[in-house]
């Protein structure tokens, strides 16, 4: 008997979008994840958005790329990889009615959307706001990668805290944070920095231990303004590889879509 998708008794199609810096490891965390629902009886489809990506770790159920070609744009426009790409992203809205009537055919449980490379063809572009919105008036949510690595450096996590609210600020979706690739740093880092989510006053204090001047000042005043604004980014830790964090993640995706039920009966 299939698994439905289901609110007060209506199935339902839930979006994911997964977003972050580049290299911040969102192509590995939609294929591992993917994967982990599969295991858990979800029906899942995963879209794949980056039309510039050469390789990936999963094989999408659809793809922009079937449908926009960077190197025939090169050629024809005679633009670079940058230019293509610009255009490529933009073009990708034509197709968004195509797309989802797709994914109202395959009908799944949960539909993992895996954006560009490039934050800001996704979130900062016109298309992008169009995109998340059309593609499908079903409920979605965000999940925001921060990059472990990068994020270990308290003016580089202000940095990323401060460009997850401006995603939140374009899209105006729910959003679950996750602290990415965290098998590549020491436990007590990873402890570090998911303590500066929980608690600004400790944020504030490495602020002040590890930054100086400009930098410590603007690090500061953009956490106040952050804050004030009540907006919260608990991280998740999360590991692609080894499947860490991906029930927490689960969970906090529940609470989003369902109020903490299971995705599917």
């Amino acid at each position: 008997m299939d698994t439905h998708s289901i609110i007060h008794g209506v199935e339902t199609m839930f979006l994911i979008f997964i977003v972050g810096t580049a290299g911040s490891g969102k192509s590995l965390l939609t294929s591992t994840f993917s994967e982990w629902l599969r295991m858990s009886k979800q029906d899942v489809t995963i879209l794949n958005l980056d039309p510039g990506v050469m390789t990936l770790p999963y094989t999408p159920d659809l793809d922009v790329r079937d449908y926009v070609s960077i190197s025939d744009l090169m050629e024809k426009h005679q633009l670079g990889p940058n230019g293509a790409l610009i255009m490529a992203t933009d073009l990708i809205a034509g197709h968004v009615e195509t797309l989802s009537n797709k994914l109202q055919d395959i009908d799944s449980d949960v539909v993992l959307v895996d954006t560009p490379g490039q934050i800001e063809l996704f979130a900062f572009r016109a298309c992008g706001p169009y995109i998340t919105m059309e593609l499908t008036k079903e409920p979605k949510a965000i999940v925001y990668l921060f990059d472990s690595v990068f994020s270990l450096n308290p003016a580089n996590y202000i940095s990323n805290l401060f460009l997850s609210a401006a995603v939140f600020n374009r899209l105006v979706i729910p959003q679950a944070h996750v602290l990415s690739k965290c098998d590549l740093l020491p436990p007590e880092k990873i402890d570090a920095i998911v303590e500066w989510s929980k608690n600004p006053e400790t944020l504030e204090m490495i602020i002040e231990q590890e930054l100086k001047g400009t930098k410590r000042l603007l690090s500061r005043d953009m956490m106040y303004a952050i804050y004030s604004l009540d907006l919260h980014f608990l991280l998740i830790p999360v590991s692609a590889k080894s499947n860490k964090g991906l029930i927490d993640l689960n969970m906090v995706l529940e609470r989003i879509f369902t109020g903490g039920e299971k995705f599917t009966y």
